[in-house]
C-alpha cells in the first residue's frame, strides 16, 4: 500500500473519531437541557393537579357553609310556623321551608359530585407525583453522567487531537504527502469522508461496482513497488480507493474485463 495512503487511512480514523467526541460533547447539554424541560412540564402537570384539588376543596368549603346557612334558615322558617296566626302565613312559611330542603338536597348532590372529581384528582396526584420524582431522579443522573462523560471526552479528543497533528506532521514532511493531504482534505470537506476500502469490486463508502478494468488496476496498483503504487479515487463518488487483500476472498481471480463487459451488454 501507498505509505501516504496508509497514514491518510489512520488519520481518516482520528478524524471520524474526533467528529465522534465533538458530537457527543455536544449532543449531551442538550440531553440534560430537554430533561430540565420534561421536569418544568412535569412540575407544572403537578401543579395543575394540585390547584384543582385545592377548587374542590374550597368548593365543598362553600356548600358546606351553604348548607348550614340553609338549615338555621329552616329552623327560623319553623319557629315563625309556630308562631302564625293564618293559614296563609302557614302555607307560605312551610314553602320556604321545603325550598331550602330542595336546596340542600341539590347542594349535597353537587358535593357527592365534588368528592367524586376530588378522588379521582388525588389519583391523578400520586401519578403525577411519581412522574416528578422519576424526572427529578432521571435529571440528576443524567447530569451527573454527561458531567463525567464530557469530561472524560474533552481528554479522549485532546489525544485524538493530538494524533491526527502528528500524522498529518508526518504526511508534511513526505515528499507527496503535501498533495495526498491536500487531496485527502478537499474530499473530506464534500464528502465528510475522504478514503474508502474497495472490497469485491465495490466501493464500501458510496456502494457502486468499479469497472472492471478499474478494479483489475486497483489491485495490481496495490501489489506493485512503493515507487509504482499512485493514489486512485472511486469513479462515482470520487474519494481515495485502497485495497487490502487480506480482506479479499484469497481464491479471486483478476476479473474478465471483456467477459463481463459482454454480460452487461446481453443484460440491455
Amino acid at each position: 500500500m501507498h505509505p501516504d495512503l496508509a497514514k491518510l487511512i489512520v488519520l481518516q480514523a482520528h478524524d471520524l473519531e474526533a467528529k465522534r467526541l465533538r458530537d457527543q460533547i455536544a449532543a449531551l447539554p442538550r440531553l440534560v437541557a430537554a430533561l430540565e424541560t420534561r421536569l418544568k412540564a412535569t412540575t407544572g402537570q403537578r401543579a395543575v393537579v394540585l390547584d384543582l384539588i385545592a377548587k374542590e376543596e374550597a368548593l365543598r368549603r362553600r356548600q358546606e357553609s351553604d348548607i348550614k346557612d340553609l338549615q338555621q334558615k329552616i329552623d327560623r322558617t319553623r319557629k315563625k310556623i309556630d308562631l302564625a296566626t293564618t293559614t296563609v302565613q302557614v302555607t307560605a312559611l312551610e314553602h320556604e321551608a321545603a325550598f331550602a330542603r330542595a336546596e340542600i338536597s341539590r347542594i349535597e348532590d353537587t358535593e357527592l359530585e365534588s368528592m367524586e372529581r376530588s378522588e379521582a384528582l388525588e389519583a391523578q396526584r400520586t401519578l403525577a407525583d411519581a412522574a416528578l420524582a422519576d424526572a427529578a431522579a432521571t435529571l440528576e443522573r443524567e447530569s451527573a453522567r454527561a458531567g463525567e462523560t464530557v469530561a472524560h471526552d474533552r481528554i479522549a479528543l485532546a489525544e485524538v487531537d493530538r494524533l491526527r497533528q502528528a500524522v498529518r506532521a508526518e504526511l508534511l514532511d513526505s515528499p507527496t504527502g503535501d498533495a495526498a493531504l491536500s487531496t485527502y482534505d478537499r474530499i473530506a470537506r464534500a464528502k465528510g469522508t475522504a478514503v474508502s476500502e474497495a472490497l469485491h469490486q465495490q466501493c464500501t463508502a458510496c456502494q457502486m461496482m468499479l469497472r472492471p478494468q478499474r478494479w483489475n488496476d486497483l489491485r495490481d496498483n496495490s501489489a506493485g513497488s512503493l515507487a509504482s503504487q499512485t493514489l486512485m479515487t472511486c469513479e462515482n463518488c470520487g474519494r481515495l480507493l485502497f485495497y487490502d487483500p487480506a480482506r479479499d476472498s484469497p481464491q479471486r481471480k483478476p476479473v474478465a474485463v471483456e467477459s463481463i463487459a459482454a454480460q452487461i451488454v446481453r443484460s440491455l
